[in-house]
């Protein structure tokens, strides 16, 4: 396994940024990245995601952005 630099992790794109001040922008983004919510699972539906096309009506107008 091979450790990232601080060049390679990080990039200040105006103006200079000291080593303290690339320490405390890390550990705020590590933060809210731990701070974060797991995904959670999303519930199993039992009916399908799509319709049925004797189902739906015979016209749909041209401007439908179902067609």
């Amino acid at each position: 396994m091979t450790t990232a630099t601080a060049e390679s992790v990080l990039r200040v794109e105006k103006g200079l940024a000291d080593p303290e001040e690339l320490a405390a922008i890390t550990a705020v983004l590590l933060a809210r990245a731990a701070a974060q919510p797991a995904e959670t699972p999303r519930p199993h539906r039992n009916t399908a995601g799509w319709r049925r096309l004797e189902r739906t009506p015979g016209f749909r107008a041209p401007h439908s952005w179902q067609g």
